[in-house]
């Protein structure tokens, strides 16, 4: 079925909940775990999948998403496989931007249909997660399904925050809710496993993972001319619809959404551990990016407790604890870092660049520095005996500089911080 299929991944709005992160850049687009970006995860799958006919929806500060795409995934001339961006514009027909989900899939009809298929495979590209697609077309095409929607059990506190649905024995989905109030929440427990019981998730959530036959995709966009969007709209009135079968797909493998700045900092560090749940290190599932011809990292006197390492780094550093380094971080002696994750450096400063520039002003972080909880954005310059702090007590505020959310100290993307000072926590 995988060659039947064409996969399209949504690139989101604005990205409002992950700034400062996409003030210059798309949700898809943003570094994670020190070498890659978002958008290499739903990519990476479809490749481990065979699925290999993609369309990246975007509307938002794209510029680097693009290039990132042409530098990266380039095929055999000789296979039909590609990666095409399908950026969001105005044409004769339509004046309007991508207005939600279903919107962005519509508008994009015209170039899909150039293309030979029969499954349309939807995905979003904030989050991270490994999935053999192969298998969820397989389980849709044997519930005689018109549309599959990939679930994963909850607890009922995360329950409010998703598309919650209730399924009968034979996993078909009874009714569809967007994001349940507290007060009908309880209504909406399905049948689990006594295992999921005993953790209290009882609640299936929509993954955003959603499997069309083409012929049931067209005759929902004609019958609903006006829907924007798939989980409030595109997929209740399916569900309801009962001359048509629409199936859970439950999944029971490592998923998080990465929503917000909390969700990315906690997604990133858990890398860090001996045995983290999104797993790295496989001979089979690849995490694809692009290749940069890079040195290895090297360390001088530095203690390396818990640390995700990438190429080109180096790091005088006293300490390394629980944190993310990036491509080319350069880390001045004595400093300290904790709980924290340095994006990196998108290129070498030469020696005669160094001796004419001001005040230290060099990318990455000095001597002397202590970071701890915080997120340090691409090609950063911070001084000499700089205090770094991020904690819960915090309030969330914004300099030109640096931004707090939700306790976390997020420095902005080429933002310099000069010898001496303290941002966040002083306790």
């Amino acid at each position: 079925m995988t060659e039947r299929t064409v996969a399209l991944i949504l690139g989101g709005g604005v990205g409002s909940r992950l700034y400062p992160l996409t003030a210059h850049r798309s949700k898809p687009a943003v570094p994670i775990a020190g070498k890659y970006r978002l958008i290499d995860i739903p990519i990476s799958n479809c490749i481990n999948s065979n699925i290999k006919r993609m369309f990246v929806l975007t509307m938002y500060n794209s510029a680097s998403l693009n290039r990132h795409i042409k530098n990266t995934y380039q095929f055999d001339m000789f296979s039909d496989a590609f990666v095409n961006i399908q950026a969001a514009q105005q044409t004769a027909d339509n004046k309007d931007w991508f207005q939600g989900t279903a919107d962005a899939v519509k508008q994009t009809r015209m170039e899909l249909n150039k293309i030979d298929y029969e499954y349309v495979l939807i995905l979003s590209g904030d989050q991270l997660y490994q999935m053999d697609f192969s298998i969820l077309l397989d389980y849709h095409k044997e519930q005689g399904a018109d549309l599959t929607v990939a679930t994963i059990p909850v607890v009922k506190q995360e329950a409010m925050s998703f598309g919650i649905l209730k399924v009968d024995e034979e996993g078909i989905i009874q009714n569809f809710y967007e994001k349940p109030g507290g007060d009908i929440v309880e209504d909406w427990k399905s049948p689990v496993s006594d295992k999921l019981k005993k953790e209290g998730k009882e609640y299936l959530a929509s993954m955003g993972i959603y499997v069309f036959n083409r012929k049931v995709l067209d005759e929902l966009f004609l019958e609903m001319p006006d829907a924007n969007d798939f989980g409030k709209e595109i997929i209740p009135y399916a569900v309801n619809d009962h001359n048509r079968v629409v199936a859970s797909y439950p999944f029971d493998g490592y998923w998080t959404d990465i929503g917000n700045i909390s969700s990315f900092f906690e997604a990133n560090l858990k890398l860090t551990r001996f045995l983290p749940q999104y797993h790295l290190y496989d001979n089979v599932d690849k995490l694809y990016t692009h290749a940069r011809m890079l040195a290895p990292s090297k360390f001088f006197n530095t203690h390396i407790n818990f640390g995700l390492i990438s190429e080109g780094c180096i790091c005088h550093a006293k300490e390394i604890s629980h944190s993310v380094l990036g491509i080319r971080s350069r880390i001045g002696k004595d400093t300290i870092i904790r709980d924290t994750y340095i994006m990196g450096i998108d290129y070498y400063q030469t020696v005669d660049d160094i001796e004419q520039l001001p005040n230290n002003e060099l990318l990455g972080i000095g001597n002397n520095c202590f970071i701890q909880r915080a997120i340090l954005d691409k090609n950063v310059r911070i001084g000499h005996n700089v205090h770094i702090q991020g904690h819960e007590s915090l309030q969330d505020m914004e300099t030109e500089s640096y931004a707090i959310k939700e306790g976390i100290v997020i420095i902005k993307k080429g933002a310099f911080i000069p010898n001496g000072q303290t941002i966040g926590y002083t306790g």
